[in-house]
């Protein structure tokens, strides 16, 4: 259990969690989580193991979206996630941005269905910003790295 010491310092009026306390924390998150990065990784396999799903609208699906990803709003999931989701099939689903939790009502919502999911960080803002290649109504494109999101020049960030 953690106790409150006094410390001028705002990083430590709070103290850390304990070792063990902090593992299963992380660990948990990342059942829960996956970074653009991983997942633009995880899609190069020839079978990724799992499905990518856009839930936004159709307006911002047609204005950009993650490359072989399932079209499939937020609202619509209870009446059309059995007809385009496999239940067997990890599901990754995003929206915008981390300014934006219609990714986590959407998982919440596979998760409800019965479905594996996985919300990927910094949405769609994040793969664009990441400089990951992405489909629009006029076809596929990409911008550069913005450098203050991933390192220009390289792969991976390494972490």
């Amino acid at each position: 259990m953690t106790q409150l010491i006094v410390s001028e310092n705002p990083v430590l009026r709070v103290p850390p969690a304990a070792p063990a306390d902090a593992a299963a924390y992380f660990a948990a998150s990342l059942a829960f989580h996956a970074d653009v990065s991983d997942v633009a990784a995880g899609l190069q396999a020839e079978h990724p193991g799992f499905v990518v799903v856009d839930s936004r609208s159709t307006a911002s699906w047609d204005q950009g979206h993650v490359p072989g990803a399932v079209h499939l709003p937020t609202a619509r999931i209870p009446q059309l996630a059995a007809e385009f989701l496999d239940r067997d099939v990890p599901v990754v689903v995003y929206c915008w941005g981390p300014g934006c939790n219609g990714a986590t009502r959407a998982a919440h919502a596979l998760a409800t269905l019965g479905y594996q999911v996985k919300e990927m960080l910094g949405g769609m803002e994040y793969w664009i910003r990441e400089g990951y290649t992405f489909e629009t109504f006029e076809g596929e494109t990409r911008h550069e790295a913005d450098p203050l999101t991933a390192p220009t020049g390289a792969d991976a960030c390494g972490c």
